[in-house]
Formats: C-alpha cells, structure tokens, sequence
C-alpha cells in the first residue's frame, strides 16, 4: 500500500461525497464556474503581462537618478 499516491477510487468517491455534502448541488456548479474563470483570468495575466515586461526591459530610464523616486505632484 502507497503512503502518498493517487486516491484510489473509493477514496475519490468520499471525498467528491463530502464535497457535495458540504457545498451541496446547487453550489457545485457556481463553485467550478468560478474556479474555471479564475485560472482563465490568470493565463490572461500572464499572457498580457509578458509584451509590457519586454518593453520595460528594453527602454533605459530617461534620468538614472530618478530610478528610485516616486513622481512628484
């Protein structure tokens, strides 16, 4: 017997079990919806992310001395 392998199918039986017992029927699909629409949310962070890193790598600072001070009012 495995210490920490992958659930077995009785296990995973339980444990969707207690799940559904726990948030019940109706908040199963909400609960998936909004866990699909956070990881897609997240890809497109990270897809939208990466252009703007580029870019800021290429353009040097305009004065080297102002790198670190915020902007002034």
């Amino acid at each position: 017997m495995p210490l920490l392998g992958i659930p077995s199918f009785w296990e995973l039986v339980i444990i969707f079990a207690v799940v559904f017992l726990l948030f019940g029927g109706k908040k199963l699909p909400e609960l998936g919806g909004a866990i699909g629409e956070s990881i897609k949310n997240f890809k497109k962070g990270l897809k939208d992310d990466e252009p703007a890193k580029k870019i800021a790598d290429n353009t040097p600072p305009s004065n080297p001395n102002d790198k670190d001070q915020p902007p002034q009012a």
